[in-house]
């Protein structure tokens, strides 16, 4: 009796793989022909930003994004950065420095970039080092190991980017069972994608693109 119950429990979870993996529709480089190119990097907290105001050295700067998104620079304090393109940011900061100066012509950098979580790349689940990584437990109070990273977007990222800067996938990663959640028009979508036959098939028709925002989940295999 015992050994009946084990059995369907594994057929059990041998369905739930099988539907997990079926159950979004693929991405495929065919969707990638639809997707805007137009990518525009918004500032977050924790970068660094370099100011510049033509003809006045001694109030150009560089500033750190605080937490709370603001920065403070010589004659402004508590400026909104965060959300803001670099160009929309010198906007702001002209707009701040004309009290004092005539006619502030801005030019913003930035450098170390990680940009707003919402443009981020996010990856879950089986990935190198996911022994290490934070733990999760199944419903029978065993211990599930996963890891989880994050990256700033790159214009033109693909899936092969990601998974070099990842540095591969965990030894019981599912990756043919991968898949992406993806905002679109504000709705969260889930797209099924094919890691195992990019990697290890170099299947290039696998290599789809990226986008900002996307979370990347990589389940562990049932075998």
């Amino acid at each position: 009796m015992k050994t009946i119950k084990v059995t369907n429990k594994i057929v059990f979870l041998f369905v739930v793989a099988l539907i997990s993996a079926c159950g979004y529709p693929q991405l495929t480089q065919e969707d990638d022909a639809v997707i805007s190119s137009d990518y525009t990097y918004i500032i977050g907290p924790g970068d660094s930003v370099s100011i510049f105001v033509w003809g006045n050295p001694d109030i150009s700067t560089t500033a750190h994004v605080r937490p709370d998104g603001k920065i403070t620079i010589p004659l402004a304090e508590d400026l909104l950065a965060s959300g803001k393109t670099p160009s929309q940011l010198a906007r702001v900061m002209e707009k701040a420095l004309s009290k004092y100066v005539r006619d502030p012509q801005v030019v913003i950098m930035v450098s170390g970039g990680q940009g707003v979580y919402s443009q981020q790349v996010r990856v879950i689940g089986q990935i190198s080092g996911g022994s290490s990584g934070g733990t999760g437990s199944s419903g029978g109070g065993a211990a599930a190991h996963y890891s989880a990273k994050a990256f700033p977007y790159k214009k033109d990222m693909t899936l092969l980017d990601l998974i070099i800067q990842l540095g591969g996938l965990g030894q019981y990663a599912d990756g043919n069972g991968a898949s992406i959640i993806r905002n679109i028009d504000g709705e969260p979508q889930h797209f099924g994608i094919r890691i195992d036959d990019l990697v290890d098939n170099a299947d290039l028709t696998a290599n789809v693109k990226i986008l900002p925002g996307d979370i990347l989940i990589i389940p562990q295999a049932f075998f």
